[in-house]
């Protein structure tokens, strides 16, 4: 398989958020975890000033577009080209173009790459969020993504809790 790359999907203006949720819901759905790794609405804050107070909001880089880190083959091009909400990639034709690095540099987004010593079975502590002190064993990696599950005895049920590496530390 080759690497994962950053895609730019038109959409809806205004429907941003919808096709995320949506394209996230498929994902699940379809067990897709491992091909399409994440998707973003890129946010900047600004300052607006309402009735001569300045407050901080959140407000779209890109109105109608949404960023997507994918494996590109015709599942996950169906799986996204068909969402409820999204009119197309951007690229020439049907054929998507990824993004370039220094184009997702210039965005913020930078390709980390967090070297753990983890693996399946190990006992780690949550150290923030709302899982904070929470004690769980390790059942599946997910490196691409930089993320792991647990599982969490909730209401007297085991239930998994998927993590980033930055919030958990492993338990000697």
């Amino acid at each position: 398989m080759s690497e994962a790359k950053w895609y730019v999907v038109h959409t809806y203006s205004g429907y941003e958020n919808k096709v995320k949720a949506n394209i996230d819901k498929t994902i699940e759905n379809r067990h897709l975890e491992d091909q399409i790794l994440e998707v973003r609405v890129p946010m900047q804050e600004v300052l607006e000033l309402k009735n001569g107070v300045q407050k901080p909001s959140q407000k779209k880089m890109f109105p109608g577009y949404v960023l997507i880190h994918m494996y590109m083959n015709d599942d996950t091009w169906y799986v996204v080209r068909n969402t409820r909400g999204v009119t197309g990639f951007v690229g020439p034709g049907s054929k998507p173009v990824p993004l370039e690095e220094d184009e997702m540099e210039r965005l913020g987004i930078k390709k980390e790459h967090i070297i753990v010593d983890l693996e399946v079975g190990d006992t780690v502590t949550v150290l923030s969020g709302a899982w904070e002190g929470t004690v769980g064993m390790i059942q599946s990696l997910n490196e691409q993504k930089q993320s792991l599950s647990i599982n969490v005895e909730l209401f007297g049920r085991e239930t998994p809790v998927e993590l980033n590496f930055s919030e958990v530390r492993k338990i000697d």
